[in-house]
């Protein structure tokens, strides 16, 4: 109790201090983050996206269709609606002239200060070179990570020593031409030694070229590419159920060049998209990449790709590259007063035979073989008050996926979206990933509806549900099963201060100890969150709780504060939370303000207190430096995780350090 009191009592004196320094479009994005329980690789995709987009504001006088639906929460009408007033007055002077546009609510203008400027550029030739190589600049970005501590793996067999970094170039001339690498190394992996003769354990070289005549974009090296409803190809952009009712279901046909440390969704080689006509666009791609892979003994046959990217131990760089994966696709598209159709092929071919484990039941349906084809249309009308939009696919099976969905904004304030979608079970797409409960586009059939309605002028109301049901063997579901997901949301924003509440409650069913029948494994999340800004200060104050009962009842909850400062060329916050769970199955999801391009998002379980400073000075116009301290204390063990990774310790600290050159 006393230990509780104190939590409260050093709660309080940061509450005094007023503030927090999390930007509000990282705020939103950890909160969606946080409740959608999705990968972590597709949050850092999605992130460093986002940070890019902010970097690099889209002129929104000049921009493109395609340019604005690249922004991750603008819907069809709204971003029809931003062409339309451009063209009718000549331009958009401020963000604040965007509350003329009934489809643009506050949150949204709010949002899209990040990732726009109202910038007058005139319409140019694409450059020579000369102009390329005299006006492009550069930006060079040093990230280090230094552990005080030692993990198990680091005394007894991590190949290499435990700090983490990276390096990042690129090079850019406006939205024209965009070139550069990444470098990435994880604590443990080895640094100019063993299979890492070449210094970093990943590269991502990368060159994108953009509105060259008749030759929308131009890919060489490492890409990203999504076509229709992705059903077929997308290992781009996703980001789960709430974010969809911005979007309206709204997907989006590009190529773009990969410069995430993921290693899991990329293609490699070449990719382009040429306009033939007007409204007629067609892309292909052509892709050899190595991967990681776990071999059968017995016939050194696939069992599973491995996507962790981690090369720590022997025998994880035992499975580095050791199958190769080629891949070929296609995507025309034509669109013409609203309406729109599209049909994508793809074929993908491995080194190896892909054999998984089948004799275990959720991998029944998995796929196996050496070489895989999908084909698919996409179509869709949007008007002013109803988009339809769908993709239906076949595979080398043939076997169906279908997703298609209804939009409606009967008016200004109020928009709803229905998604139904049926995915096989013997359905598989390599490339493929669309909107689903189960994370893949396979064994699936669902349905979906959100809306949201601008209540009051700064009242904002979300909800949605959504069920789905699954006819063969899911993990840890030995028979057929079925989810069902509901939230509400409200949100009160003014230009000083917001307020959040959140409620999620999902019932999935699962096997009970014994595996004699299913039960319900009942979820529930909950949020509240305030923002209150005064100048260059910033408080937040949030308390998440989550709740499950299944075998057992499990409680877990966690109070957070978030304090800012911000002055001139620096910066200056600092944070500290109490968490307290009852098990792993009640953990607490949590955002953490870190580096550029470092999504740092976590789970929390047992008993303990976070707390972290950050630091960030623009020194000059061409240089910065970020620092971020951050320390766990655990008060019910005196170890941290297991394995190699194991830390004997009931604390640990890290220190982030990272420098950026502008030139």
């Amino acid at each position: 109790m006393k230990r509780i009191i104190l939590i409260y009592l050093l709660l309080f004196c940061f509450s005094a201090s007023r503030s927090q320094t999390i930007r509000e479009w990282e705020s939103y994005f950890s909160q969606l983050s946080t409740f959608e329980d999705m990968e972590s690789e597709d949050w850092q995709d999605s992130y460093e996206l986002l940070c890019d987009l902010e970097e690099h504001p889209i002129h929104i006088n000049s921009a493109t269709w395609d340019e604005l639906a690249s922004i991750p929460f603008l819907n069809h009408q709204q971003i029809d609606d931003i062409l339309s007033y451009i063209y009718q007055y000549g331009g958009i002077q401020s963000v604040g002239e965007l509350a003329m546009i009934r489809s643009i609510d506050y949150n949204t203008r709010c949002l899209l200060s990040f990732f726009i400027d109202c910038e007058m550029v005139e319409e140019k030739k694409y450059p020579t070179l000369r102009q390329i190589l005299k006006y492009g600049k550069s930006d060079l970005l040093l990230t280090g990570n230094i552990p005080f501590y030692e993990r198990r793996g680091d005394q007894e067999s991590y190949l290499g020593y435990q700090y983490r970094h990276s390096v990042r170039y690129q090079f850019r001339y406006s939205d024209y031409l965009k070139i550069g690498f990444l470098g990435s190394q994880d604590a443990g992996e080895p640094f100019f030694a063993d299979k890492n003769h070449l210094g970093y354990d990943n590269y991502s070289l990368y060159l994108q070229l953009k509105r060259l005549g008749h030759l929308k974009s131009l890919n060489i090296g490492r890409y990203r590419a999504s076509f229709g409803m992705g059903l077929v190809m997308n290992n781009d952009f996703n980001m789960g159920k709430i974010a969809s009712i911005s979007r309206l279901g709204q997907t989006t046909n590009s190529i773009r060049a990969h410069t995430s440390r993921s290693v899991a969704n990329y293609l490699q080689g070449a990719a382009a998209t040429i306009t033939l006509t007007k409204g007629l666009d067609v892309s292909g791609l052509l892709s050899y990449r190595k991967q990681d892979a776990t071999l059968n003994r017995s016939d050194s046959t696939i069992s599973s790709i491995v996507t962790t990217g981690y090369h720590r131990t022997p025998t994880e760089m035992a499975k580095k590259n050791n199958i190769s994966e080629t891949t070929a696709g296609m995507h025309v598209n034509y669109s013409e007063n609203g309406w729109h159709a599209g049909t994508t092929a793809s074929y993908t071919g491995y080194s190896r035979e892909l054999r998984p484990d089948t004799t275990q039941a959720y991998r029944r349906y998995d796929a196996a073989g050496d070489h895989f084809w999908n084909a698919s249309v996409d179509y869709g009308y949007t008007s002013g008050l109803v988009t339809l939009q769908g993709e239906t696919a076949i595979n080398g099976r043939h076997a169906l996926a279908t997703v298609n969905s209804v939009s409606m904004t009967p008016s200004p304030t109020l928009s709803m979206m229905l998604v139904y979608r049926y995915y096989d079970k013997e359905y598989h797409a390599i490339h493929g990933r669309s909107f689903s409960e189960g994370g893949r586009v396979q064994n699936e059939h669902g349905i979906y509806f959100g809306g949201r309605w601008q209540a009051l002028h700064h009242l904002q109301l979300t909800a949605y549900t959504d069920y789905a049901y699954f006819g063969a063997p899911k993990y840890q579901a030995r028979i057929s099963s079925r989810s069902w997901d509901n939230l509400i949301q409200a949100q009160y924003s003014t230009n000083n201060f917001s307020l959040t509440a959140r409620y999620r409650l999902k019932l999935r069913q699962y096997d009970n100890s014994k595996k004699t029948a299913l039960v319900d494994k009942i979820s529930q999340k909950a949020h509240v969150g305030m923002t209150f800004i005064h100048r260059q200060w910033t408080w937040s104050t949030q308390a998440d709780m989550a709740y499950t009962d299944f075998d057992t009842r499990s409680l877990g909850w966690m109070l957070c504060e978030h304090v800012s400062y911000a002055h001139r060329w620096w910066r200056m916050s600092a944070n500290i939370a109490y968490f307290h769970t009852d098990d792993n199955e009640s953990r607490i999801y949590s955002y953490d303000q870190g580096t550029l391009y470092q999504f740092a998002f976590q789970s929390y379980s047992g008993e303990g207190i976070k707390y972290g400073l950050f630091i960030r000075a623009d020194i000059s116009a061409q240089l910065m430096l970020i620092g971020h301290l951050s320390t766990i204390n655990y008060f019910d063990r005196n170890h941290i995780s297991s394995g190699y990774q194991q830390i004997n310790h009931s604390s640990k600290t890290d220190l982030e350090i990272q420098l950026r050159w502008k030139f």
